[in-house]
């Protein structure tokens, strides 16, 4: 970046030049990102301080940052935090990052549970716990339990479940899927944002998410719906009768993890819910009655 005098405006127009050249697809909003954290203020306020030169010392940090997200580590891992839900949630690289697509899902558990008095929830698989939590903060009176089988991910989702004040009603278990004795249920809804991806698709997968993402938590095997065929057995004898199972896939896979699921007895299918691009993106089942 050379000796020059580098202002607010002037590290953030180079940035997006560099990061776009390097093949990010959001070039300006990582710059702004990676350049609030540093600062240690809100994005916006960087708009109020283009003329602001900035410390050396920080654009060392800065500088820092800007080179390993050239070299396609997510922005997310790089500033430890990801909005999810309009909620802040902290993530390390044991944890998927939070994706908008997955928002969907949350809703969607939302509207089954407001109905109920107590509803009784799990989360399979929850990573940082972003369903989880946004979930139990617009359900009050909901009782959940979340799993995984990293004990890395499950101290995330504690943390996060802590920082926004729903760890009290939330039961965290490690385990796989839900084998765990304490998971029996019955439970209302069973949401999960499973491993989906082919084994045939990862190589095709963006840089960021390739090399950096957990390959576990990505990865489901060579069809893309093992996981979810698991689940959706385990799930039939967790329901209560009219229970939901609702479960996040790619497009890719919708076809046949709508077929895993329609092929488990006790399950009948319900329409597959698109996401905001039209494409099928939620999976869902009930029990049968």
């Amino acid at each position: 970046m050379g000796d020059e005098t580098w202002t607010v405006g002037r590290l953030l127009t180079w940035t997006t030049d560099w990061l776009g050249a390097r093949g990010s697809d959001s070039p300006r909003l990582d710059a702004e990102v990676l350049l609030a954290h540093v600062r240690g203020c809100p994005r916006i306020m960087l708009y109020t301080a283009f003329d602001t030169v900035v410390p050396d010392a920080e654009r060392g940090r800065f500088r820092e940052l800007v080179k390993r997200r050239g070299e396609g580590e997510p922005v997310a891992y790089l500033v430890g935090s990801r909005e999810f839900f309009s909620l802040p949630f902290a993530v390390t690289k044991d944890v998927l990052i939070p994706r908008p697509e997955t928002e969907g899902l949350v809703v969607r558990t939302i509207d089954l549970g407001k109905p109920s008095a107590a509803p009784r929830i799990v989360d399979v698989g929850t990573g940082s716990g972003a369903v989880a939590v946004a979930v139990a903060r617009h359900l009050p009176k909901a009782s959940l339990a979340a799993t995984d089988v990293s004990p890395a991910a499950l101290a995330v989702a504690k943390a996060n479940a802590e920082r926004h004040g729903v760890a009290d009603r939330i039961a965290f278990v490690e385990g796989d899927l839900l084998a765990d004795p304490r998971l029996a249920g019955p439970w209302d809804v069973i949401v999960s944002n499973p491993p989906y991806v082919r084994e045939d698709e990862f190589s095709a997968l963006p840089r960021d998410v390739r090399d950096h993402e957990p390959r576990a938590a990505l990865v489901a095997g060579p069809t893309g719906v093992e996981i979810v065929a698991r689940l959706a057995d385990q799930a039939a004898e967790r329901l209560v009768p009219g229970g939901w199972l609702l479960v996040e896939i790619g497009p890719a896979t919708a076809a046949a993890a709508e077929a895993a699921i329609a092929a488990v007895p006790g399950l009948e299918p319900r329409p597959t819910l698109k996401d905001m691009a039209g494409l099928p993106r939620v999976v869902q089942a009930q029990r049968r009655v």
